[in-house]
């Protein structure tokens, strides 16, 4: 299974309903390296790396967020595999 890199931007109300810290644990249950963070203009960005077919669950999970979220558009870009991830986390 081929390893990819996806950059991903979810717009809604995506902040301040805890979807860094779900999105943190949905990728770290998938084995996804990467990271998660809140933008200036309300979305979050991702990234994530690992076997394909876990990051297009993940890209599934991001579709419908946590309880508290209200996901109006995901955008999903391919993008080279960054060196050096290791593990999943929320980048400040």
């Amino acid at each position: 299974m081929k390893d990819i890199a996806r950059r991903i931007r979810i717009e809604g109300r995506v902040q301040g309903v805890g979807f860094r810290a779900w999105a943190e644990a949905e990728a770290q249950a998938l084995g996804l390296r990467g990271w998660v963070r809140n933008e200036w203009d309300g979305s979050v960005a991702v990234l994530a790396a690992g076997p394909e077919a876990r990051v297009d669950e993940l890209i599934a999970e991001l579709h419908r967020g946590p309880p508290a979220a209200r996901v109006r558009d995901v955008q999903i870009t391919p993008v080279e595999t960054p060196q050096g991830l290791a593990g999943f986390q929320i980048a400040r």
